[in-house]
């Protein structure tokens, strides 16, 4: 009795320090609780969040990240929000547009509508190491428009999979924009 006791426990404790490592260092489940990434992501679904590859593959246009916005607590609810500009980029918004280093992009996942609010820019220049994000839903976002770029170090992880409720079931896919010039191509 007393040897199942002890198999049990080492057993509990080392899939709780497994399930630690995993959830600090390869991948995180988070709850989404804001409508600012309608109509890509809705309020409630659960999403998987890589923490791993983003250590060694930066971030790209268009990739959806969870991260911990300026200003605020790490134990704060984490923001989501799109890539829209990475270091080096200039970002503009100009006739209900958004422009990528002199180019608008074409964002067919956006609810339409303004591109509000109106936080006093509407243009910015990516410093190297930070991200400039906007949520889907542009009218019903707080994001970059409004509290400046992000660090990289800020970002948690990479949004890929969404796997609540089970209809949903999807990998996220990260659009491209082929006419946007690179950085520094400009």
């Amino acid at each position: 009795m007393r040897n199942a006791l002890v198999e049990i426990i080492t057993t509990v404790a080392l899939a709780i320090v497994i399930y630690l490592v995993v959830q600090t260092f390869v991948v995180q489940t988070y709850q989404v609780q804001q409508v600012s990434m309608v109509p890509t992501i809705q309020p409630g679904e659960h999403l998987l969040v890589d923490k791993l590859t983003p250590r060694f593959d930066d971030f790209s246009r268009g990739d959806v990240v969870v991260f911990r916005a300026p200003g605020t607590a790490a134990d704060e609810t984490p923001f989501i929000k799109r890539v829209i500009g990475v270091g080096g980029d200039r970002v503009e918004l100009s006739d209900g547009a958004v422009l990528v280093n002199g180019v608008a992009i074409d964002e067919d996942y956006i609810a339409r509508g303004p591109t509000e609010p109106d936080c006093g820019e509407d243009a910015w220049s990516v410093p190297d190491g930070e991200l400039f994000l906007m949520g889907d839903h542009r009218s019903q976002s707080q994001d970059s428009r409004c509290f400046g770029t992000v660090g990289v170090d800020r970002v948690v992880g990479r949004a890929w999979l969404r796997f609540w409720p089970l209809d949903t079931l999807t990998i996220l896919s990260t659009p491209s924009y082929p006419d946007v010039p690179a950085t520094g191509e400009r």
